[in-house]
């Protein structure tokens, strides 16, 4: 079989309209990556577009819009991508977003648990047969999900009350979900290590972006004290790109920061719970 080409290779890379998830299809794109791009706000997706597709090797990118909190959506969004591709080499589920209130998506899921692990662990169910087909054809597919040191905030899932009817707090929400990445992650890694799809999560550090625009007046303040410490989008993709273009190489189920691997919580290093956490995100995912 020839050597796989860039050029030949197709990414998808969610919340892509800016910050990290933008630098990553954009530099990909440069590198000969046919890549779609995700986003949520039309005009912000559309400029993403133009600045993936100014930086374009060789292909034309392309763009599908979809809330992710929503898994009707989700599930639209995998429907065009497939009418797009018929592989997929490589799913960056970046997307994520902190909501200062508690918010209920119409079709009850509390937004924050529903957007950044219920929209991506769907999503990438539903794309797993373009992902196989990719692995068929160059012996291996990659997922990268986008996590976060957050994860240290909790001490586990609040596995009796997941949609946070009682107690919620913007970072608390945000922590659990980042945690559910992670477990996400290391569950799926397991189901497929004799697949040829490799998984991974990736801490980005603190990144200099728009991302808590959503997150109140203290998540603001706080952010405004520690912008001079942030990272630039490009360093926070870092990690995301090399991990993307053979970083790690056969290694799966990883969780890494600036290239290396970083520290978990018990609670995110168990199989147990990220066995539990499959299963109740099956049930909560299921088409009506």
């Amino acid at each position: 079989m020839p050597a796989q080409t860039p050029a030949s290779k197709v990414a998808v890379v969610t919340g892509a309209s800016s910050g990290i998830g933008l630098v990553v299809a954009r530099e990909l794109a440069r590198q000969g990556w046919r890549v779609i791009v995700h986003g949520r706000d039309p005009y912000r997706t559309k400029a993403a577009l133009a600045e993936v597709n100014r930086a374009a090797l060789r292909s034309q990118a392309t763009s599908v819009l979809a809330d992710l909190s929503v898994m009707s959506e989700v599930r639209r969004a995998a429907n065009e991508i497939a009418s797009l591709t018929g592989r997929i080499d490589l799913l960056v589920n970046n997307a994520g977003a902190i909501n200062r209130k508690r918010r209920v998506t119409s079709e009850g899921y509390e937004a924050t648990f529903a957007g950044n692990h219920l929209g991506p662990f769907l999503l990438t169910r539903t794309l797993m047969p373009l992902l196989r087909v990719a692995v068929l054809t160059s012996d291996e597919a990659r997922v990268i999900n986008t996590a976060s040191r957050a994860h240290r905030m909790v001490r586990d899932l609040a596995w009796n009350d997941l949609q946070l009817e009682k107690g919620y707090r913007p970072w608390r929400a945000y922590a659990q979900s980042k945690l559910a990445n992670i477990l996400f992650t290391r569950e799926l890694a397991a189901r497929e290590l004799e697949n040829g799809i490799r998984v991974s999560a990736v801490h980005p550090g603190v990144v200099d972006t728009n991302f808590p625009a959503t997150g109140g007046l203290i998540t603001k303040a706080s952010w405004l004290l520690m912008k001079p410490f942030t990272n630039t989008p490009e360093q926070g993709a870092d990690t995301i790109l090399w991990l993307a273009t053979g970083g790690a190489l056969n290694q799966t189920g990883g969780y890494y920061e600036r290239r290396r691997p970083a520290p978990m919580t018990k609670a995110a290093m168990s199989a147990e719970r990220a066995r539990r956490l499959w299963k109740v995100s099956e049930e909560l995912t299921a088409a009506p």
